[in-house]
């Protein structure tokens, strides 16, 4: 619940700052590439809701390098297979929202989303009350992915 009581980050992209800091776990960073990162997204969709970020502020695909957008796609690829080992689901929502008339809450560093789906994962919540109920803590979350990404 710290992420709703907690104080909230005051102006800055909040991709640049998490990747300045150290404290993955603090950050929710999971993984961290030569020119890009996993995330786990701070107020998810569903449980284990992964964000893959250029370490490049931009939200311009075209400013990336082939390097950069091939690591991209390499994340992206882990990050379901981790989530397939950790989490189980049945299947995955995978997307990248350009702009924020297309719907990006943060427009001006582009990063793709990955959301683990379950059958039947929607419920009454979502529909009637605009609520989403998480079974677990984001930091269980981060702890378990870790354990999957880098087994002791």
């Amino acid at each position: 619940m710290q992420y709703i009581v907690g104080e909230k980050a005051r102006g800055g992209c909040i991709f640049c700052s998490a990747l300045e800091r150290q404290d993955d776990r603090e950050t929710l960073i999971v993984y961290r590439g030569q020119s890009a990162f996993v995330m786990l997204n701070k107020y998810p969709y569903n449980n284990g809701h992964l964000l893959v970020v250029p370490h490049l502020h931009t939200a311009n695909l075209g400013d990336l390098t082939p390097d950069t957008q091939a690591e991209l796609m390499a994340l992206i690829t882990q990050g379901v297979g981790w989530l397939k080992a950790s989490s189980h689901p049945d299947g995955f929502n995978v997307g990248l929202n350009l702009g924020a008339s297309a719907g990006a809450g943060v427009a001006d560093h582009l990063h793709f989303h990955i959301v683990p789906r379950w059958t039947g994962d929607t419920n009454f919540m979502t529909i009637s009350g605009e609520t989403r109920v998480l079974p677990e803590w984001l930091d269980d979350t981060w702890s378990r992915l870790r354990r999957v990404i880098e087994p002791a």
